[in-house]
């Protein structure tokens, strides 16, 4: 929000000058006025740009998280329930925010609330911070009269979603401990110790069996070759990174995510709940059903579901039903269709809607619980070669040294 730079005579005359920080000059006069100072000048004040002040500022941003929305959502839902202005709601919030790009943001779409604009126009000018679906359902509240509920749904929907993430990130924390560990053992193993039986073996001039041929070759290579390892890795990852932005590239590994062992079925389960709870949301609210999966499309952060969302609304649009079109897609349970068909008969979709999202977070909670117990069994079968392979590697040759010896003792 700008500032601006007034002079001014106060009750008894005398000059007063100052900075206020307002959405334009009128609003500046209204507040000198009701505090009893007559305005004689104002200016936009000229910003006093400190280049490390900013660096440090723009290190320091992040962009509010789950934790940051909900909160926003639950207070805006309380404010807007007891009748405060939203212009009003917002400058306070605004305050009290957490996160300085909130905090700054909010201020922005309080100024555009106050040039006229509606909230749901004034959310769409961040739509980094604010998801298509947010901004609909926000406009959707405003159409009916019903923005407080708007919020509160908002509010649920997003904490029900950071909490199926939250459990897929602890299930998969464990796993990710051990692989790392392994990959740490392995690097260590190679440069470290194989070495030195490397040289030991070297000395004895005993034959070599396969797995320590191995093991040695790769020794070698990774301590010749590790620079090169290592700009490779970076390389791939950087590559990695760059295929996945591009739109065919996050379609395809969108896709690729739910043929994984074990951690697909969960995505694709969380996913499908994703999809089926904020459709029943818009549902509830009133949205037309192609608009509504056009928002769900973008929604569920899934490119390879979004766009068999995508092909339901082109049926639903062509006059097929939502349950055929659904059908044709090839991703939701009979179980799932069926409470669609059953919907659509009883006008009551957005229920339907809700019941299949509360099916799916069940199935993701339960296969979450038991994921590690799922996952457990090839971590050890994985440690479990890379063992045997280390001690075939470094014990036979010392057993046939150790022959060799006994022998030339007797």
């Amino acid at each position: 929000m700008p500032q601006f730079d007034y002079r001014g005579r106060g009750r008894r005359g005398d000059l007063i000058k100052g900075r206020l920080e307002a959405a334009s000059r009128d609003a500046v006069a209204s507040q000198l006025l009701n505090s009893g100072i007559t305005p004689i000048e104002i200016q936009q004040a000229i910003a006093q740009i400190d280049a490390l002040a900013e660096l440090r500022k723009l290190l320091a941003a992040q962009q509010p998280d789950a934790d940051d929305l909900i909160l926003l959502c639950r207070q805006m839902y309380t404010l807007i329930h007891a009748g405060v202005p939203i212009s009003q709601g917002l400058a306070g919030l605004a305050r009290s925010a957490r996160n300085p790009v909130l905090a700054t943001t909010l201020g922005e779409i309080r100024a555009y609330i106050e040039s006229g604009r509606e909230l749901s126009a004034a959310l769409a000018q961040h739509p980094r911070i604010f998801s298509s679906l947010f901004i609909n359902t926000v406009r959707i509240g405003e159409q009916t009269g019903r923005l407080d509920e708007a919020f509160t749904n908002l509010a649920e929907y997003l904490e029900r979603d950071r909490n199926t993430r939250a459990q897929i990130k602890s299930a998969l924390r464990y796993p990710s401990f051990v692989v790392v560990a392994i990959v740490i053992a392995i690097g260590v193993l190679n440069v470290v110790v194989i070495p030195q039986f490397a040289h030991i073996f070297a000395r004895a001039k005993v034959a070599l069996p396969l797995p320590t041929r191995v093991l040695i070759w790769m020794s070698e290579f990774c301590v010749a070759w590790w620079p090169a390892i290592l700009t490779g890795m970076a390389l791939a990852l950087f590559g990695f990174r760059t295929w996945v932005g591009t739109e065919q590239g996050r379609y395809r590994w969108d896709g690729f995510k739910l043929r994984l062992p074990v951690v697909g079925s969960i995505i694709h389960r969380a996913t499908l709940g994703r999809f089926a709870r904020g459709f029943a949301m818009s549902v509830s609210a009133g949205v037309p059903l192609p608009q509504a999966l056009s928002v769900m499309a973008q929604a569920v952060d899934n490119e390879f579901i979004g766009e068999r969302i995508r092909n339901i609304r082109t049926g639903v649009e062509r006059g097929d039903s939502l349950s055929r079109s659904a059908t044709a897609t090839g991703m939701f349970t009979p179980l799932v269709l069926q409470m669609l068909s059953v919907g659509e008969e009883t006008g009551a979709v957005d229920r339907m809607l809700a019941e299949c999202a509360a099916f799916y977070e069940r199935e993701v909670d339960y296969e979450v619980r038991h994921m590690s117990a799922a996952i457990e069994p090839v971590l050890i079968v994985v440690l479990a070669a890379f063992v045997l392979l280390f001690a075939l590697g470094i014990f036979l040759p010392m057993w046939d040294l150790a022959t060799v010896k006994l022998g030339a003792g007797h």
